[in-house]
């Protein structure tokens, strides 16, 4: 059992997608993720209250930069950064990070789809840097001070053969494609949406812009490869875009794609992590 002696029960099943709520009695904690199951007919997936939130297999360690991910369940090994998540002891942007480190390997070129000020970019970065020089992240954002401050970031914690891995571009999200060089294998394309922490809040990520990035990351994305997303919902317009990522997820066929969302039910306004698996 876990500490906390979880309870899941299965809140709503449909034909392709079951989705969970997990409640802990001595924390009087609520939260939930929905996964796409029907993608996992091969396997003996379950929803347990022993040592692992889903059983059955591990990511793939293959080397070959295109290995793909196991057939089985993507969150294998996850387990404590999500029982942390579920009780309010690690951020939703801190359990992306973790997921990432499951999936990127040292010499991938990864996309930061929002650099905001640069926390995600450096974290890549570490992910994919070695001494082969082959690791790439290309960083975007349509503001300028969101780039500066990723610079700064970056200057003061790298060094310059590590910094030279990254490229920088003031653009939209939604044309990523421009600027990743033909015929390049991207392990991630993350996403943090909502406004520049601590910057003009009524500039912010879009729901038909992010759409064309989700539709750009799907063409780009190589097999064994992750979009990630953490999505704010607290200010004007993030709602919509969480339904819009959402519905977006929804539509990948289940051969190819692993979905998952992880929400906290009683507290509305927290920010929600979106993983779209390719397989």
């Amino acid at each position: 059992m876990l500490a906390h002696r979880l309870w899941w029960h299965s809140r709503l099943i449909l034909p392709k997608r079951t989705i969970f709520s997990c409640f802990s009695i001595s924390q009087r904690s609520a939260f939930s993720f929905s996964l796409n199951l029907s993608s996992f007919k091969s396997s003996k997936i379950l929803c347990s209250c022993s040592n692992s939130i889903l059983q059955n297999g591990k990511f793939s360690s293959d080397k070959d930069p295109l290995s793909p991910l196991s057939t089985v369940s993507p969150l294998s090994g996850l387990e404590d950064e999500l029982v942390g998540y579920v009780f309010g002891k690690k951020k939703a942007t801190e359990v992306a990070h973790l997921v990432w480190k499951h999936v990127v390997q040292k010499g991938d070129t990864v996309i930061d789809a929002t650099c905001g000020n640069g926390y995600d970019t450096l974290a890549m970065l570490k992910l994919v840097a070695d001494d082969s020089g082959r690791g790439r992240v290309y960083g975007m954002d349509i503001q300028t001070e969101a780039l500066e401050n990723t610079l700064s970031l970056l200057d003061g914690t790298v060094n310059q053969k590590e910094r030279e891995l990254v490229k920088l571009f003031t653009i939209c999200h939604s044309r990523m494609e421009e600027v990743i060089p033909a015929n390049t294998y991207v392990r991630l394309v993350a996403f943090n949406l909502g406004y520049l922490p601590g910057g003009d809040k009524g500039i912010i990520t879009m729901s038909t812009t992010t759409l064309l990035a989700l539709e750009a990351a799907k063409k780009i994305l190589m097999p064994g490869g992750l979009i990630s997303l953490v999505v704010y919902i607290g200010h004007p317009g993030g709602r919509e875009e969480l339904e819009t990522a959402e519905a977006f997820a929804s539509r990948l066929p289940v051969e190819d794609w692993i979905c998952c969302k992880f929400q906290m039910l009683n507290r509305p306004l927290a920010p929600l992590l979106v993983f779209m698996f390719k397989r």
